[in-house]
């Protein structure tokens, strides 16, 4: 059962050494998607990586391109995204406004590991032709103001 808001004393700005750090504290379970709940609830967590091309992870603003239709080989998008799995739960989330656990990987001068931004809702989605021609799921998030 996906948990929603900030989950024990974890806060915006810790950093987990790596994917399975986070899961095992329960701050997003799935040791390798980007996008962990569920479709009937909504996505209580993801994960920023910069693995699709339409990804665009600005400070306040974050369009988080949905899944599939990816080449596994070569990241590349190679068809239209479906709304199905995890891009049912972005837009579940969408829909109950419910906070989503937000965490960026990170590799810089400090280390690398996988840092807490915050608490986000989903506040829109399009399906229009991306970067590569093919249609692709893309979900805007914002800070949540209400601190949950």
């Amino acid at each position: 059962m996906p948990i929603f808001g900030h989950i024990s004393y974890y806060r915006p700005g810790d950093v987990l050494e790596n994917r399975l750090a986070l899961s095992r504290a329960g701050l997003h379970r799935p040791p390798r998607t980007g996008v962990s709940g569920s479709e009937a609830e909504g996505a209580e967590s993801i994960i920023l990586a910069n693995q699709y091309e339409d990804d665009d992870f600005q400070e306040a603003i974050i369009t988080y391109s949905g899944s599939g239709g990816r080449n596994p080989r070569t990241g590349r998008q190679t068809t239209h995204q479906q709304m199905t799995g995890r891009n049912v739960m972005l837009r579940r989330s969408l829909e109950t406004g419910r906070p989503v656990r937000v965490f960026r990987k990170i590799n810089d001068i400090t280390g690398s590991g996988y840092r807490y931004e915050g608490l986000y809702r989903v506040v829109g989605a399009v399906y229009e032709p991306g970067k590569s021609g093919f249609r692709v799921w893309k979900f805007r998030l914002e800070p949540d103001s209400l601190k949950l």
